[in-house]
């Protein structure tokens, strides 16, 4: 083969990891928690090479990609989409229309909005009770701490991730302002003794799983609060009830996470179902890589 050949033959092998200049090691306003996008990195590079496939790390919103260069990009650590929307869709579209995407717009259209969760209980999935407020003023959320029958209320943005822009409510306490549309449920305790449990699947097959668990005298689970992980080996019942989860779709996705609760029954609920961008916890997996490599490198052929 020429050298011509090669240069083509190589460059159709990039995988572009996207990923955001909150995350990117040359970033001067880095986040706290950007260990996380190094471990996946360093996760995934060496199994992805013994598939021939390179992977960069690269902006989304990077003005000079030409993303026909690369043979497929997958979302990683674009930590910053949800205050940027309309634009991150805006480039997603660009990018799908020069070369592969996973997981698929279509899929992160309807996964960016926490109202997905409506449609998978609809098809079955066990959620906890959930009032969505759209205007979420203090009447509107006297009414949902009435209708849900609790003392402690978790407020989360329709769209959003990482806990951000997230309260925790009192019955009869002060309401914050909250200016975007938000989503109660009640505060289940299950979050500060068991924690939340995290399937990781890669398509549709269980990678690994996880418990996340807040510092003392908080409730947020992530690192970036404070959060520790361990490893764990769930049971029969669990394992089927996130599984059953990614059931409900006809063609799994590449990557994804159920994060889900136990709730006062023993059962577990389903808390967020991430297709978008993840952090996957490789180190509570040492398997992900391969099992992430390969099933992209069969995506690929």
């Amino acid at each position: 083969m020429d050298a011509t050949g090669r240069d083509v033959y190589s460059r159709l092998m990039k995988i572009a990891f996207l990923a955001s200049k909150v995350t990117l090691p040359a970033s001067p306003s880095r986040r706290a928690d950007f260990h996380e996008h190094v471990q996946t990195l360093e996760a995934l590079r060496p199994p992805l090479a013994e598939q021939g496939l390179e992977l960069e790390d690269i902006s989304w919103d990077d003005p000079g990609a030409n993303w026909s260069d690369y043979a497929a990009a997958v979302i990683g650590t674009t930590w910053d989409y949800w205050d940027r929307e309309d634009e991150f869709i805006a480039a997603l579209e660009a990018i799908e229309s020069r070369t592969r995407l996973f997981n698929p717009l279509a899929l992160v259209k309807w996964n960016r909005h926490k109202r997905y969760l409506e449609t998978l209980a609809a098809r079955g999935a066990r959620l906890i009770p959930t009032l969505w407020l759209d205007t979420p003023t203090p009447q509107a959320v006297g009414v949902a701490f009435e209708r849900l029958g609790t003392d402690r209320l978790v407020l989360k943005r329709q769209v959003g991730a990482g806990a951000a822009g997230q309260h925790l409510l009192h019955r009869g306490g002060p309401v914050p302002d909250m200016p975007l549309a938000m989503m109660a449920q009640p505060y289940l305790p299950a979050i500060e003794t068991e924690g939340e449990m995290s399937f990781v699947f890669i398509d549709g097959d269980l990678s690994h799983a996880l418990v996340k668990r807040p510092k003392p005298g908080d409730y947020r689970i992530q690192s970036l609060y404070g959060g520790v992980e361990e490893a764990i080996c769930p049971d029969r019942d669990d394992i089927c009830a996130a599984r059953d989860v990614l059931d409900l779709f006809e063609t799994p996705p590449l990557y994804a996470r159920v994060d889900m609760l136990r709730g006062d029954s023993g059962g577990l609920f389903l808390m967020e179902l991430e297709l978008i961008e993840p952090f996957l916890y490789p180190l509570q997996g040492p398997q992900l890589g391969p099992r992430y490599a390969a099933a992209l490198a069969r995506r690929l052929r």
